[in-house]
């Protein structure tokens, strides 16, 4: 069936379907590049913290802002900051690392928002493809003046298509749109337990 429908001139003819395939190409780039700044920013907290308080309960706290500056896991990075500011009272530094785990975690949702929007309005402008489709069709079937249904059926069916490639696009940036918020919660956790164990430490020194 989908043999006879002709996709590269439906492309020229629709241009519901050159945005959808923008919309893809935009949708997969940064899918991509979200999955890599997020992997990147992955990292076992407790071990960063391990290391850290092994190098601090040798006095070597230089060591420590070195070892955890030249990761690129946010957690590591939290605690960077959190050395750097080590010597502020208790309060300030809560305060400070506050402010880094928020930073971080904008970062993290950078460009997030683009992979929600194409999930929700792709299906949408299929079906507005597959509506100009039908009255294009039904428009040629009057023009003809007869025929009966054999005269729509094709035009129907490229309509149609249309809301297929909605679909298409929408369905894989909904499913990644979620799991990247599930592992920024799960980062942004990460970042809050050592942050609460690093004050704990710099406390107890």
């Amino acid at each position: 069936m989908l043999g006879d429908v002709n996709f590269l001139a439906m492309l020229k003819d629709s241009f519901t379907l050159v945005i959808l395939g923008l919309c893809s190409i935009v949708s997969i780039t940064f899918m991509i590049e979200r999955w890599w700044t997020i992997r990147k920013a992955q990292a076992d907290g407790d071990a960063v913290l391990a290391h850290v308080h092994k190098l601090l309960q040798e006095g070597k706290a230089e060591a420590a802002q070195q070892y955890c500056q030249r990761q690129s896991a946010a957690v590591a990075q939290t605690i960077h900051y959190g050395l750097q500011h080590s010597g502020r009272p208790r309060r300030d530094l809560e305060e400070l690392l506050a402010s880094k785990r928020m930073e971080e975690k904008l970062k993290l949702e950078r460009n997030l928002g683009v992979l929600g929007t194409l999930g929700n309005i792709a299906p949408f402008i299929g079906l507005f493809g597959t509506v100009v489709g039908i009255i294009k069709a039904f428009r040629d079937l009057a023009l003809s003046g007869g025929g009966g249904p054999a005269v729509v059926a094709k035009g129907i069916a490229e309509a149609l298509v249309a809301t297929a490639a909605g679909l298409m696009v929408a369905i894989p940036a909904v499913i990644l749109y979620n799991y990247f918020m599930r592992k920024v919660k799960a980062i942004s956790v990460e970042m809050e337990v050592a942050s609460t164990r690093l004050l704990v430490m710099l406390g107890s020194k």
